[in-house]
């Protein structure tokens, strides 16, 4: 061994390092931010893009719900022993209610290339970029519980074009970034047994 080869082997670019995690490792555990209606794909596994497009008036119902939340009475404590306290819970309704701009986050969404296809029955949506980088390794991300595909969006950038973030060209990855079943714009499944490790294999 030269080396070279020795110092390579010694210290593995991300790629390498990734793609031998990739093979070894299962994501685990489901969840998702965006409790909206799911992406509806074409049968036989047809691949079609997607953008999201959330009615005004669901947006305008949540709001609604929201400000007509009933309160509990106020803990008799003054910590968390009795669980969240309802301040805590008031301010994020409040946040949610008034603050929160869904609209600017689906601009976001909608920036990125979106997919949807059915897998085994279920429909699942998807983020798929390409690196404009020859060579570019494909890598499934997904999100776990809670979570969403809006963890992946800070990712995207650095892993398909690591030139413009101070990485080398052999670090580009195509990324796949699925909203795991059940979750987000993917269909829920209709049967029992979609575990982690089903998830998987799909």
């Amino acid at each position: 061994m030269t080396a070279q080869a020795r110092t390579e082997s010694l210290n593995p670019d991300r790629r390498q390092l990734l793609s031998q995690a990739a093979m070894t490792a299962v994501a685990a555990s489901v969840s998702s931010l965006l409790p909206l209606h799911p992406a509806r794909a074409a049968a036989g596994g047809a691949i079609l893009p997607f953008q999201i497009n959330v009615p005004e008036q669901d947006l305008l119902d949540l709001r609604r719900r929201l400000a007509a939340t009933r309160w509990p009475d106020r803990e008799i404590v003054n910590d968390q022993s009795q669980g969240v306290q309802v301040t805590t819970v008031q301010q994020l309704v409040r946040y949610w209610q008034s603050d929160y701009d869904w609209r600017k986050l689906e601009a976001r969404l909608n920036a990125l290339p979106q997919f949807v296809t059915e897998i085994d029955g279920v429909d699942i949506h998807f983020i798929h970029v390409r690196s404009r980088h020859e060579n570019a390794l494909p890598m499934i991300v997904t999100h776990g519980w809670p979570g969403s595909i809006i963890e992946q969006m800070k990712i995207v950038g650095p892993l398909t074009d690591p030139t413009a973030h101070g990485a080398k060209a052999a670090d580009a990855f195509d990324l796949v970034i699925p909203s795991l079943p059940g979750h987000g714009f993917s269909g829920k499944p209709a049967v029992l047994g979609w575990d982690p490790q089903r998830i998987a294999r799909a």
